[in-house]
């Protein structure tokens, strides 16, 4: 672990915030101790639930090496993974997560995804919708 690229992932994250282009997220992907990606929330900006900060540092490590896994990097995040982009991390096989903030400080922040998690252990139900 490396706290430089947890300072830059929560220096992403700060600067977002100040913007105001979205949330207070930001992410770094990291490759042989090189920066390869970088990410901040931009769900409103994009109008795009799916842009938050690890995501788009996926992308783009993923685009910056011509590749849909990473194997040997190491994402720095600025807040503990929600569910969606803990699976774009898994599916893309990264090495090694560290983040600064947990999901409980998060929710106390104004961002929770509590509702998620509870969904998560509960059986499929067919034909049913959210």
């Amino acid at each position: 672990m490396n706290p430089r690229f947890l300072q830059r992932a929560i220096a992403l994250a700060a600067g977002n915030a100040r913007t105001s282009a979205g949330g207070p997220f930001g992410a770094v992907v990291v490759k042989d101790g090189v920066v390869i990606g970088e990410g901040v929330n931009q769900v409103t900006a994009h109008h795009d639930p799916t842009a938050h900060a690890e995501v788009l540092a996926i992308r783009e490590a993923c685009r910056k090496l011509g590749v849909f896994q990473l194997p040997g990097c190491e994402l720095y995040t600025s807040c503990e993974p929600c569910p969606m982009c803990l699976g774009a991390i898994y599916w893309a096989r990264v090495d090694r997560v560290y983040f600064a903030a947990t999901q409980q400080q998060a929710a106390e922040a104004g961002f929770d995804d509590a509702f998620i998690y509870q969904q998560i252990p509960l059986a499929p139900r067919t034909g049913a919708s959210r």
